[in-house]
């Protein structure tokens, strides 16, 4: 039978089963695990695997944590006190960590039992700053995937691995980018030479040599960030994140054997288009930083290219995605990839940003500290990075102490406050570098797998496990949804 006939039931597939969660503290995670809870309640058990930090007892860490977030209110009003008797059945908090063989569990009969119940993994570990110590990045994005593989092996009944990935693994590829896998040793720029290995001992070494030298801990810190980055970039990848999160697929796809590999690729994520409720998000996510700044009357420009295509995707969509791709793929033993974005199928340009950023501040402004409303005015739209570096030049040294300085400045360079003017500078010039490969990214990301995935929904789910970017209305979701969802939970 043609994968577009099939059709599967999620519903049916989550009857009983046992799924491993891996990063369940995640923005992510939290909304995958509620959904399960609120639409799937005959799920035989839930492992969520939390780094063990403290003596809080898992149970505390769980309800305060986790079920203490608001995005827990529709679950908690459908089952009220039962709620608690659900996850105490239902829900296992699992003690551990990634970056460690057998993924650091020190329970030895909750271990045995896991690798005899669990029937899938869903590993959604992951640390996405761009410049991330190099030593912290390989650690969880590429080798915690490839001990998280390593357990999916020892499980006697495990039928799919999920790996979420990024879309952003393509680096700066512009034009349509395919759902296809980077091979072991593949690079963007053709550099040849690169291996995992190499990398995991080049860090050692590095660490090792600061170490004898007595480094401070803020040294160590820049040396592996700056290495990291470094690393990246020799072989074409912009930042740390990207190239460890390719590093981790390609060691995930090369070592799977039989499992069935689902590596999932979204795009940059955004707060919850309808369930359990429109808006959700939490922490300053990519593009937020720029609403922020700007509702909080901070951000006076905008670098991008206005024509450019800015791929977004509400998280509930994604998490859709993934339970999807696990009834459809569980079993299969092949590896499939997944973009799930946007910008194929309803694509939005980054002219909407400014607009609806402008529209919204100016009709509902941000209330200060000191309880003013503050003035938005419309932004200054900065095309290219040298008028960016000539306007943000100008911008400080004006509004530092006025022209006065301005001249002072190019008198005495070495007075105190140009130190302190240059570390500002400096500061946002590296900011803009780290973001400049998505403020003018010119990729698409082609869908056609998980266009074929959304066929296979049954009718009488479509409306719960929904994932079609095209029913999006991109003013109206920034407007009433996103922009509301992050004065909300984030200012």
């Amino acid at each position: 039978m043609s994968t577009e006939m099939e059709v599967v039931s999620v519903l049916q597939y989550l009857d009983n089963k046992s799924i491993l969660v891996i990063g369940a503290a995640g923005f992510l995670a939290n909304i995958f695990v509620e959904k399960i809870l609120r639409v799937a309640p005959n799920v035989k058990k839930l492992y969520l695997l939390l780094r063990a930090s403290n003596e809080k007892s898992a149970t505390e860490r769980f309800n305060d944590e986790i079920l203490g977030k608001d995005l827990y209110r529709v679950v908690k009003d459908m089952y009220g006190p039962k709620l608690n008797e659900l996850t105490s059945e239902r829900v296992t908090i699992v003690g551990g960590d990634i970056c460690l063989e057998d993924l650091g569990l020190q329970d030895f009969d909750l271990a045995h039992e896991m690798i005899h119940q669990v029937d899938a993994i869903v590993n959604l570990a992951a640390t996405t700053k761009f410049d991330e110590r190099y030593d912290v990045a390989l650690g969880i994005n590429t080798f915690g995937a490839l001990n998280v593989l390593n357990f999916a092996k020892r499980c006697t009944k495990v039928k799919i691995c999920v790996h979420v990935s990024t879309a952003y693994v393509c680096g700066e590829k512009s034009g349509l980018i395919m759902e296809t896998p980077y091979r072991m040793g593949e690079t963007l720029n053709g550099t040849s030479g690169l291996d995992i290995n190499h990398e995991k001992k080049l860090v050692q070494e590095k660490l090792d040599q600061l170490q004898s030298i007595g480094a401070s801990p803020e040294t160590i810190k820049q040396a592996m960030k700056v290495l990291g980055l470094t690393r990246a970039k020799m072989y074409g990848w912009p930042n740390t994140y990207v190239f460890t999160k390719a590093m981790g697929e390609m060691v995930v796809g090369a070592k799977r054997g039989n499992i069935s590999l689902v590596l999932l690729r979204p795009s940059i994520i955004t707060s919850t288009f309808k369930e359990p409720f429109s808006g959700w998000t939490e922490g300053v996510r990519t593009i937020d930083s720029l609403a922020v700044g700007y509702g909080k009357g901070k951000l006076t420009c905008f670098l991008c290219d206005l024509n450019a295509i800015s791929d977004v995707m509400p998280a509930d969509m994604v998490v859709n995605t993934i339970l999807v791709s696990m009834a459809a793929q569980a079993g299969k033993q092949k590896e499939i990839i997944y973009h799930v974005g946007s910008s194929l199928r309803n694509p939005l340009k980054n002219e909407t940003f400014p607009d609806v950023a402008y529209r919204y501040f100016t009709t509902k402004p941000w209330i200060n500290k000191d309880g003013k409303a503050v003035m938005v005015k419309n932004i200054q739209i900065l095309t290219s990075i040298p008028s960016f570096h000539r306007y943000m030049t100008m911008h400080y040294l004006i509004s530092l102490k006025g022209l006065k300085l301005a001249n002072m400045v190019l008198c005495k360079l070495l007075d105190k406050e140009f130190k302190d003017f240059d570390r500002k500078i400096n500061f946002v010039f590296r900011l803009v570098d780290l973001y400049q490969p998505y403020l003018f990214f010119n990729g698409i990301f082609d869908d056609t797998n998980t266009e074929n995935l959304q066929k296979m929904v049954p009718k009488s789910e479509s409306e719960m496990f929904y994932f079609d970017p095209k029913m999006i209305i991109w003013d109206g979701y920034f407007l009433s949804t996103h922009i509301p969802g992050l004065v909300k939970h984030v200012f």
